[in-house]
């Protein structure tokens, strides 16, 4: 049986690939697209319910799963009046701050959420590996992480790069916000031993690139992750749908959980 799905955002970039790809897809049915008030011009054409009100548009759309790639005021909106109506959610927007993702934990206890900063399996599959090489190295490399995305992009540094850096803190046993170097500038001194630098830089239409470097004595290693199109988003955003239709309340999944 196909999954009812409703995209927010659907005259976004990001929105625009999920519906597209949930309409190609014979296990999904696009149920309904949302946008903002003033910007739904040519949503009929997806072919499903659509306006302006995600509200009003839950009524008729029972059980289906909403996909959000919007921002992060909008995003925890979505999943209070998802709440309200027993909507499951999928949440890939990032730059949520800790409050903010501690309110959706809190709704995720009572109500099916899902939230990831990046959707790649890919990606995923590095988070699961890279504890293991920095165990591996040990701590005679100092660890850093560039990442590079379209000029449009809003928040820095991006959400993938932080949850990389999370990941290879938590492995070198580092508390990552005590640790942490979003910028340098000027005369900063030697580097310390204890610190994990993000650098972040924006231009053109990159989807995304992140690169983890490892620092040793005598030799450099270098793993990098390129997205080249925003459907290696997308797809795993619909995945996440399948794959939550199917769950019941408790936690706040994430990636890892479908693996």
């Amino acid at each position: 049986m196909a999954t009812d799905v409703i995209i927010l955002g659907a005259r976004g970039r990001m929105g625009a690939t999920l519906a597209n790809l949930a309409n190609a897809d014979e296990d999904l049915n696009l149920k309904a697209v949302c946008e903002r008030p003033g910007n739904c011009d040519g949503l009929e054409s997806f072919g499903c319910l659509c306006g302006d009100d995600l509200e009003a548009l839950l009524p008729d759309c029972p059980g289906a799963v909403i996909v959000d790639f919007t921002s992060p005021e909008a995003s925890i909106a979505t999943a209070k009046i998802a709440a309200r109506h027993g909507n499951p959610v999928v949440i890939g927007t990032t730059g949520l701050n800790p409050e903010q993702v501690a309110e959706v934990e809190g709704i995720a206890k009572d109500h099916p959420l899902f939230w990831a900063p990046n959707m790649s399996v890919g990606v995923n599959v590095l988070l699961k590996l890279l504890p293991q090489l920095v165990q591996a190295l040990g701590e005679d490399y100092d660890m850093e992480i560039s990442e590079i995305h379209h000029k449009m992009k809003k928040d820095a540094p991006s959400g993938t790069a932080l949850k990389l850096a999370q990941c290879l803190a938590e492995a070198r046993g580092w508390d990552y916000d005590e640790v942490k170097n979003h910028c340098r500038d000027g005369i900063i001194g030697e580097r310390p031993k204890d610190e994990l630098g993000v650098q972040t830089l924006r231009g053109g239409d990159v989807v995304g690139d992140h690169t983890m470097y490892f620092f040793g004595p005598g030799e450099r290693i270098e793993v990098t992750h390129r997205a080249h199109s925003r459907e290696t988003f997308a797809s795993g955003a619909l995945r996440a749908a399948k794959w939550l239709s199917g769950q019941k309340p408790g936690k706040l999944y994430a990636m890892a959980d479908i693996f």
